[in-house]
């Protein structure tokens, strides 16, 4: 294997698991919002990762499904219905009194972060490691 195409899969890694780490920074920070610019409460967001193969330096040649990375293909919104917590005094509240909070865990997303930062951290070992090879190949040729 290339090691170019190795870091570059390492890199891929890093780059999709910084974007889950920004959606669930989103997630907390949002947690309490009942208002939006769309309209009710924050509604809770996921990143769609695809695997897809690396790209070689011919356009021509066939992809080599034996090398995947990885990307963000989209942004999900959860469908699942918001918390509703009686507070009749709230500005927000219904005719019955409650308020639509955000579907956002704060327990599940600390342990998506937990997830998303191990993941992370096992993507810069691999890219180290592949980087620490490339520079001993060429402590060979010096």
């Amino acid at each position: 294997m290339d090691i170019f195409k190795s870091l570059q899969i390492s890199a891929s890694g890093l780059s999709a698991q910084r974007k889950w780490m920004d959606t669930i920074a989103s997630n907390l920070a949002n947690s309490r919002a009942t208002r939006t610019p769309e309209g009710g409460p924050y509604r809770r967001r996921d990143p769609v990762f695809l695997a897809e193969p690396v790209q070689e330096g011919n356009p021509v040649s066939t992809p080599d499904t034996s090398r995947m990375g990885v990307k963000v293909a989209s942004i999900a919104v959860d469908p699942s219905p918001p918390n509703l917590v009686f507070e009749p005094g709230h500005p927000d509240a219904n005719a019955e009194g409650y308020v639509a909070y955000p579907n956002v865990s704060v327990m599940e997303e600390t342990v998506n972060m937990v997830a998303a930062s191990r993941s992370y951290e096992a993507n810069l070992q691999a890219f180290n490691a592949f980087k620490n090879m490339a520079l001993r190949a060429l402590d060979l040729f010096r």
